[in-house]
């Protein structure tokens, strides 16, 4: 029976819909809670774990108490054994302290729920003595050793855990500083390597910039945007250097990597967050204008997850509008683009093919799928 060490920081993920770009740190969290922001890594963290109900009797899960594992385990009926008691708020402290009984225990692999900041936290107590697993939780997902969504992290330990032969690999550990975030400044640091059992079916690239010889045809889409604008309609402009040059041509001030709301070509919102955008959209008409996440091809679900489901539920999918140069799109290794909203509904809703702007009236047909 194979001995799974189960890490979830519940607190992953918070600030996204709230527009705070993060939740490191304990006054970004108090932040995020006021603003009304709820735990949805425990949730991510089922769906994961869903994965392995059906050989569930091949492992057992060592974890926290509380949700930083135990409730998870426990609602799907799994084996698992508490090895740590949790504090009542779960912190840094808790998931270093868990990780180092993981190393007493001798674990064989490390499923742990959150994001960049999480990744970090096992690499300052693991380095490369235990192969992990990451299930994104997080706003920001950067490094690559996370699955392309909950399901297929846990699809990936499925097939670890049923004695697949699969390579172990390392894979950077990449975090950026969130106060530089908050101030659209993208810093980013290489914190060190984890060991991760290689399929590319299951696990996401890494986070990639637009390259820079790529602004002229970022001009051109924003050129293209403009001159199609219809009065009276809110366009919401989504976060991303290409959507950015939407506002440049416009001459308003903007949030790179944040959500902007304008109408008759003026700003009427500036970053956003959920809450800011239905307040503001109500049940009027809004045209959203997004970009992928380079690398990853994400549209919807990392980094500007105040385009929540509630947001695109007040959408029509012919007025979302993909915008992406020529040389992103050679980046994205899947093939297709990804919106995962943790609504079955509305991913249901957002797949399908979707003309995408790659330049002046220059378009590709691109799949949206949710996986």
């Amino acid at each position: 029976m194979k001995k799974i060490g189960l890490l979830v920081n519940p607190i992953a993920g918070m600030g996204g819909k709230v527009g705070l770009k993060g939740t490191d740190g304990s006054d970004v969290l108090k932040r995020a809670i006021s603003l009304g922001a709820v735990k949805e890594a425990p949730e991510k963290a089922k769906k994961a774990l869903s994965k392995l109900v059906e050989i569930k009797d091949k492992f057992k899960i060592y974890t926290a108490s509380g949700l930083m594992g135990e409730d998870e385990c426990k609602d799907l009926s799994l084996n698992y054994e508490v090895i740590y008691k949790a504090s009542n708020k779960s912190s840094v402290t808790d998931s270093k302290n868990l990780l180092k009984c993981f190393l007493e225990k001798g674990i064989e692999l490390i499923f742990f729920v959150g994001g960049d900041g999480t990744a970090r936290d096992v690499y300052s107590v693991i380095e490369d003595k235990i192969v992990v697993i990451g299930v994104p939780a997080g706003v920001k997902i950067h490094s690559p050793v996370y699955g392309n969504t909950p399901e297929q992290a846990g699809s990936l330990l499925f097939e670890v855990i049923n004695g697949a032969d699969l390579s172990i690999i390392e894979k950077d550990v990449i975090d950026i500083d969130e106060d530089a975030f908050r101030a659209d400044r993208v810093e980013v640091r290489l914190y060190g390597y984890l060991k991760v059992p290689f399929d590319r079916r299951y696990l996401q690239n890494k986070k990639s910039p637009t390259p820079q010889s790529d602004s002229d045809a970022q001009v051109s889409i924003a050129c293209d945007i403009i001159d199609d604008m219809k009065d009276d309609v809110f366009y919401i402009i989504g976060s991303g250097t290409t959507p950015m040059y939407i506002m440049k041509e416009l001459d308003l001030p903007y949030t790179v990597l944040g959500v902007d709301i304008i109408k008759n070509k003026k700003l009427i919102k500036k970053d956003c967050n959920e809450q800011d955008i239905l307040k503001t959209i109500k049940n009027e008409r809004a045209i959203l204008i997004v970009t992928p996440m380079g690398g990853q091809g994400y549209i919807f679900g990392r980094g500007n997850q105040q385009l929540s489901a509630d947001v695109l539920r007040k959408i029509d999918k012919k007025d979302i509008i993909i915008i992406c140069t020529d040389g992103k799109l050679k980046g994205i290794t899947t093939g297709h683009l990804i919106a995962y909203t943790m609504d079955e509904q509305i991913d249901k809703k957002l797949k399908g093919y979707y003309r995408v702007k790659t330049g002046y009236q220059r378009e590709k047909m691109i799949l949206v799928d949710n996986k």
